[in-house]
């Protein structure tokens, strides 16, 4: 699996992790699939895609509850945490505590990376970043970011800090959502911040891509693959698919370790600019 650097703090993780919606359930707890996800999630570690992308939304809490469980046959330090404070949590002794029920549902000491899962425009961010600190300052957190800020609110959670900074902003990218290409990935770019991309495979539309499958031919790889690897192409950005089916995760792991050619690269940006 390709390595990179988070953000600017010399701590390399995969380029493609594994992203968690909708396991053990969406918006409510959902215990039927639990260790159909545990063995996938165990087996995504294996593959090389050990950073496990969670959130305390997802399924109510239960999701981290299921990454808790994969995650114990593994040293801990071989495995790398993100999760997600909600919006309504954004005060700050609310922030404390859901760091703390967090952990709890992870059977964990620490989480790798904590971001704020979305902008909360009713509570101050100063508030909520200072909290953020003081979890770093705890050591119950080692890293602070965000997810679906734009740049100025960035800049401005940025402002907030005292003795850390914004490494990672998580935001939806694939070739069929570039949006963020105008402002928020270049200003990353310059800012030395991961973009972690999720949803990078269209909720399974680029898979079915034939323009996709006809590039990936040229390098055995297939339309999924060639989607992922245009991500990592980038030099910020990480992709985080969900997958629960083996083949899929293997196809996933597939997507590292080999490169487009910068012509391809740029074909498969002019397709999907069209």
């Amino acid at each position: 699996m390709s390595l990179k650097e988070l953000g600017r703090t010399g701590v390399k993780v995969p380029a493609i992790g594994m992203g968690t919606w909708g396991i053990g359930g969406y918006s409510t707890r959902d215990t039927s699939c639990d260790d159909e996800a545990i063995q996938a999630l165990k087996k995504g570690i294996e593959l090389g895609m050990y950073l496990i992308d969670t959130a305390e939304m997802y399924a109510s809490g239960h999701t981290e509850e299921v990454v808790g469980e994969a995650i114990k046959p593994f040293a801990r330090k071989d495995v790398f945490i993100v999760s997600k404070v909600l919006p309504e949590n954004l005060h700050y002794a609310n922030v404390i505590k859901a760091a703390e029920a967090s952990l709890k549902r992870l059977q964990t000491d620490y989480i790798d990376l904590y971001l704020i899962h979305f902008p909360n425009p009713e509570i101050p961010l100063k508030e909520t970043m200072a909290a953020m600190e003081k979890l770093v300052e705890e050591k119950l957190v080692r890293f602070i970011g965000v997810s679906n800020f734009g740049v100025s609110l960035v800049e401005e959670a940025r402002n907030y800090l005292s003795n850390n900074d914004i490494v990672a902003n998580q935001v939806e990218y694939s070739l069929l959502e570039r949006k963020i290409e105008k402002d928020v990935l270049p200003y990353c770019l310059k800012q030395g911040i991961t973009l972690m991309a999720y949803t990078p495979l269209g909720m399974g539309k680029l898979a079915r891509n034939e323009f996709l499958q006809e590039v990936g031919k040229k390098y055995n790889k297939t339309a999924a693959q060639v989607a992922l690897n245009w991500f990592i192409s980038k030099e910020n950005v990480i992709a985080i698919p969900k997958a629960i089916n083996l083949n899929h995760l293997k196809e996933n792991a597939g997507a590292a370790g080999w490169r487009l050619s910068r012509r391809d690269v740029r074909r498969i940006s002019a397709y999907f600019s069209q």
